[in-house]
């Protein structure tokens, strides 16, 4: 086989990234390996070496790809902190489509375990805090960050994940919004 040119280089490994944040989402890190990775691109394994030194450094690409997948994704539902931007954005957070596609969903309900219990280096939990940091300042309002709704979000959407199938899960999503949207008219 031929060498392949740089701009294909670099379109593998765009499409080496956003396979592996899906993947890693839907999975969880631990349970996806870099010959899956690369199979999902239709790559070889020995391949994934041109572009990554290992598959930790792999992750930390894969969590800010992540990130910024969902970064775009609220852009589109409207100013940070305005009502209706809250509102668009509960309801497609707290929705049965997103307990139900982990792979295309949250980075911090998909991550965060990973994060916590998976000995990841350095660079996959500052891209981590990061993206939380980045998704707090997008869900805040009067210069507050959004950290209890981000953290009410995330904990709600395991929660919904974890009991998938039962009545309990469906509660758990529009209780967690009527709360969250109660808050935002509050203003607390």
């Amino acid at each position: 086989m031929g060498r392949v040119s740089q701009a294909q280089a670099q379109e593998n490994r765009k499409r080496i990234v956003e396979t592996a944040a899906r993947l890693f989402r839907a999975r969880s890190v631990p349970a996806v390996s870099v010959a899956d990775v690369m199979a999902e691109v239709g790559l070889t394994h020995g391949g994934f070496y041109k572009h990554f030194a290992s598959k930790d450094a792999l992750v930390a690409e894969a969590v800010g790809q992540a990130y910024a997948e969902q970064t775009a994704a609220l852009a589109g539902f409207g100013p940070p902190g305005a009502p209706a931007t809250l509102q668009a954005a509960l309801d497609n957070y707290l929705s049965i489509d997103h307990r139900d596609d982990p792979g295309s969903g949250c980075p911090s309900a998909a991550f965060g375990p990973d994060v916590a219990r998976s000995p990841m280096e350095a660079a996959s939990r500052e891209a981590f805090a990061k993206g939380v940091e980045t998704y707090a300042g997008r869900l805040g309002n009067d210069g507050q960050d959004g950290l209890v709704e981000l953290s009410l979000m995330v904990g709600a959407m395991i929660l919904a994940r974890g009991t998938a199938g039962s009545e309990l899960s469906e509660r758990i999503l529009a209780e967690a919004k009527a709360a969250l949207l109660e808050r935002g008219q509050s203003g607390a």
